[in-house]
């Protein structure tokens, strides 16, 4: 009789654990950050939070009316916009320009109310019932306003960027009263800048405006 044991059955081999997969990472993460894993689908948060969080995302609103150039205007606008912008984007009133955006340049002067302010600075919601005017509503159809023509007789620009707004900023300057001399001209109209250095010829093109040449 043989010696010989029989062999023994070999056990199989222990696989490792394998690493998890980029599926069961996304999903697992997902569920950590509100959802849960409910038959390998995740499910989001309640429909409610959805919601809250899309709305709180949304930025109040207001609805303003004002008369921009003789014209009555409504609209529903978020409550951070400039009128500078609203004039510009909204209503496509483009002759307000936007130089510095921050008071200091005067290149978006207008009139509200027949007093000159920096559109860029001035909230649009605050304007409830407001009579705004700028450059394009200063002539009256083909007819150049006083200034306007003023300007071109006194070549009283060069690159124009600016002219808008000192053309502007000019007419209140008249109407405020602010014309007894050049030197009061020129300390009135100081927050319009032009980097084309065209002040001597905008200081006469206001006094000629004024009937003071």
């Amino acid at each position: 009789m043989s010696t010989e044991h029989p062999a023994e059955a070999e056990a199989p081999p222990v696989e490792p654990p394998s690493a998890p997969t980029r599926r069961a990472f996304i999903a697992t993460t997902t569920a950590a950050g509100g959802g849960a894993v409910v038959g390998g689908v995740v499910a989001g948060p309640p429909v409610h939070a959805a919601e809250d969080a899309v709305a709180a995302e949304v930025p109040p609103g207001s609805r303003v009316s004002l008369t921009v150039n003789g014209v009555r205007r409504t609209v529903t606008i978020d409550n951070r916009t400039s009128l500078l912008d609203l004039l510009r984007e909204h209503f496509g009133l483009t002759g307000s320009k936007k130089g510095c955006n921050a008071g200091a340049c005067g290149a978006c002067t207008v009139l509200v109310d027949g007093r000159r302010v920096n559109s860029c600075l001035t909230l649009a919601v605050r304007l409830e019932g407001a009579e705004v005017t700028t450059i394009e509503g200063l002539a009256k159809g083909d007819r150049l306003h006083p200034l306007q023509q003023a300007f071109i007789d006194q070549d009283a620009f060069q690159c124009g960027f600016c002219t808008p707004g000192q053309i502007v900023s000019g007419v209140g300057c008249i109407q405020e009263g602010h014309t007894g001399s050049a030197a009061e001209i020129r300390e009135w109209m100081s927050g319009n800048l032009c980097r084309c250095g065209c002040y001597v010829k905008i200081e006469r093109a206001v006094e000629q405006a004024a009937g003071r040449k």
